[in-house]
This record gives structure tokens, sequence and C-alpha cells, in this order.
């Protein structure tokens, strides 16, 4: 039996970064999906579907493993999604100041051989310090944080903004939680084969 590729439905380059740094063989498209909150939808409900969905719009690809993944931020109880502009960005780490902010992740991974699909959540917890509104403008400035959401780029200077950083996985703050990702494929690789 042939093996199956990996393909990671995601335009996101943070998560392609996490894959090539894992030694992981992957191609990856982007899916073009609705990202909007469903009534009623718990934080952990809209990463988990749209994990899933990302996954599913991939359900095509002939023997392949695809990696849906999703992440949103909370910060006492308001959803931080990746800011539209200036403003925005530095709204976000106002209120953020001081305050702990929740990553929820979303991981699903389809295997288009059997239609199995398993999806996973994994949050990490950030707390931040207190910031200045010079301080928040200054990163702001110089990273132009507007394609991640809750406005961080912990990879960079963002990280001087935080702290503390609790997670059971450490990629699940850039938006891919790996160690969840490898215990996934094992699952799907150790399962019976079509």
């Amino acid at each position: 039996m042939a093996s199956q590729q990996i393909i990671l439905a995601s335009s996101s380059p943070y998560r392609r970064e996490i894959l090539v740094k894992a030694g992981l063989a992957f191609t990856w498209q982007a899916p073009a999906i609705d990202e909007s909150p469903l009534e009623g939808e718990s934080v952990t409900e809209l990463v988990q579907r749209l994990a899933r969905t990302k996954a599913e719009t991939l359900s095509h690809q002939k023997n392949s493993l695809i990696i849906g993944s999703d992440q949103i931020a909370e910060c006492e109880g308001q959803i931080f999604v990746k800011p539209r502009d200036r403003n925005e960005a530095i709204d976000q780490l106002t209120q953020a100041s001081d305050s702990i902010v929740l990553l929820h992740c979303g991981l699903a991974l389809l295997n288009t051989r059997t239609q199995n699909c398993s999806v996973v959540h994994e949050t990490c917890e950030v707390a931040y310090r207190k910031l200045s509104p010079q301080a928040i403008e200054s990163y702001v400035d110089r990273e132009q944080p507007f394609d991640i959401c809750g406005s961080l780029r912990i990879e960079g200077p963002g990280i001087a903004l935080l702290k503390q950083v609790k997670s059971d996985d450490p990629n699940s703050i850039l938006g891919l939680p790996l160690i969840r990702l490898f215990d996934l494929l094992a699952e799907q690789l150790e399962g019976p084969m079509e």
C-alpha cells in the first residue's frame, strides 16, 4: 500500500514553518471557508469546527492525511481574531495588558483513505505584563501583527510583552499543537488499512 501524503489545509506561514522544523514532508493548500462563529457556539466548539472544516475542504485528495488547524484568542470572554488594522491591534493588546489570554487551538486530521477525522483542542494560557500605551504602540508599529490572532508574534519581540506561558504543547501558541499532531498521525498510521 502506497504511503499517504500529508497536506496542510492552511495559508499560515507559521504552521508551515512548524511542520518544516519538525521534519515532516508535506504540501499545503489554502482552504477558503467562512470562519464566522455560529450562534451559541463556544470558543472550543468554534476552533474544532473550523479545524475540521479546513481539513474537509481537501477531502477530495486521494490517499492523504489532511491537517486542519485554527486558533482563536480569548480575553475575559471576548474573542480576538486577526486585527484588521493598527487600531484594532492596539485595542487587543490594551485589553490583554496585565491579563490572561487563552489561545484556543483546534486540530483536525482527516484520513481520506478511511474518511476518519480526529479532532482535538489545546489551550495555551498566556499572561501579559502590564503594558504602557507607548510600549503597545511601539510593538504594533514595529511588528505590524495584523496576520495573527490576538496581535501577538511570540517568536520575535512580542515575547517581551509576556510574563508567563502555560501549555502542554509549546507549539500551540503558534497555532499548531505538534505533540497532539504526532499523536494523531501515529493513530492513523497504526489503524486498519483498506
